[in-house]
């Protein structure tokens, strides 16, 4: 469709939204301005830089396939993610999300525990010429002190100690990022720990977790650079039985300590909806953060895309009114499908979810439901979902300068780039 269709679709579906009460201009204002944190680990299937023959392991991590043209350098990567960012609209606002193996170290061994603000220097440099924000990840997984699938609550202190380290120098760089870019860098902390059978002593490894985390968040930082927060598991592989992370002990911790809360759409029980649950914890709360995926069957981490999951978690962070407090960010490793696709379908899809949130005539639902109406509001919810949203997300590609079509840059892409990595 080229501009002019473009302009005549949105111009009769502006009149009919603007029928029912809603403005459009108003909900692609607020699109373009809403960010979405990219997480960096799609495009090598969570390898990491730390050294050339980096592999995943452990921790109840797992990409499947191998797609040619995974990114194999630093320079790789962020090529690639420059093609993401001009597939997207809204490249300017969004947010980048590194693990700490992503650093840039010179072809040297730094082992977890001694990582700093320098070896992420350069990320610093590039996400600041492209106007993005930097969220961070301790990786509490795929390193031989790991291997038990214990980190933070191991029985062992020197291996506690050890995690406790490499946690607390990941506040460290995620707070110069926020400094350096203007704005909170939010740094996440997940660990795999947990028992693949049922353990006897499900409290002490908790106690344990505990006293980490009092002794990682020892230091203060200005909330302007740093935000923490805490992400929980239901199961991984090898932690099916127990994980000591559980959403409960870091819900409780979250409240009590003041940090963000991450929930993961992919870390619950297949038939669970988090969208429920953010209304509760924006009581008790001030901020989440949530980790978009996508899990089939089971904490799978499949490509994002647009479901009856994605937009109720988008209708509930519209109705409360928490697009400033929820951060939302993706989660997801297909390596089996082009990962530049991957990342742009993920992308797009949540922004689509949020658009038809936004698109909904939320004012006169809320009198409806007042009034006790309840007809009303179930026929205004469906009239909502056969509303001509496409053609405001056409116009809202067009504002930001974004092509409709996102397959064909790819494939080109992938001849004239990915290709040449086989």
């Amino acid at each position: 469709m080229n501009e002019s269709g473009i302009n005549r679709f949105y111009e009769s579906a502006r009149d009919q939204y603007a029928e029912a009460g809603v403005d459009t201009e108003a909900a692609i204002s607020t699109l373009l301005k809403t960010p979405v944190s990219i997480h960096c680990w799609q495009g090598d299937d969570v390898a990491g830089f730390e050294r050339p023959d980096s592999t995943l392991s452990g921790g109840g991590i797992q990409a499947v396939g191998n797609y040619p043209g995974r990114a194999r350098t630093i320079d790789e990567l962020r090529l690639d993610l420059d093609q993401v960012l001009a597939l997207v609209p809204g490249q300017r606002v969004h947010r980048l999300n590194l693990h700490a193996i992503y650093g840039d170290f010179g072809g040297r061994t730094v082992d977890r525990d001694a990582i700093g603000p320098e070896h992420f220097a350069s990320w610093i440099d590039w996400a600041g010429q492209r106007g993005l924000g930097i969220d961070f990840n301790p990786t509490c997984f795929s390193h031989p002190l790991a291997e038990d699938g214990f980190t933070l609550s191991h029985p062992d202190s020197k291996i506690r100690d050890f995690w406790i380290a490499h946690c607390a120098a990941c506040r460290r760089i995620a707070a110069e990022m926020g400094r350096a870019l203007g704005g909170p860098s939010i740094c996440n902390v997940w660990v795999p720990d947990g028992y693949k059978d049922l353990p006897v002593d499900r409290l002490a490894p908790r106690r344990r977790l505990l006293e980490s985390l009092n002794t990682l968040f020892a230091d203060s930082y200005d909330p302007a650079h740093l935000l923490d927060s805490l992400e929980s598991k239901l199961f991984g592989i090898g932690s099916e039985a127990y994980v000591v992370g559980s959403h409960e002990f870091y819900l409780g911790y979250a409240i009590k300590h003041g940090k963000l809360l991450c929930l993961d759409s992919g870390h619950f029980h297949p038939t669970e909806s988090i969208a429920d649950k953010l209304s509760s914890m924006l009581v008790f709360v001030d901020r989440l953060l949530l980790h978009v995926s996508r899990g089939v069957r089971w904490d799978s981490d499949h490509v994002v895309i647009q479901s009856d999951e994605l937009l109720s978690l988008a209708e509930q962070i519209v109705r409360c009114e928490a697009l400033g407090r929820v951060h939302i960010g993706l989660d997801f490793f297909d390596a089996s499908i082009n990962r530049i696709a991957a990342w742009v379908i993920g992308v797009r899809a949540t922004q689509q979810a949020l658009l038809q949130a936004l698109l909904q005539p939320l004012s006169q639902l809320r009198d409806a439901e007042q009034a006790g109406d309840h007809t009303a509001r179930l026929a205004m919810l469906e009239t909502a979902r056969a509303m001509p949203w496409q053609a405001v997300w056409a116009q809202a590609c067009l504002r930001a300068q974004t092509p409709l079509d996102y397959l064909e840059p790819i494939r080109a892409y992938e001849q004239k780039t990915l290709a040449l990595r086989a």
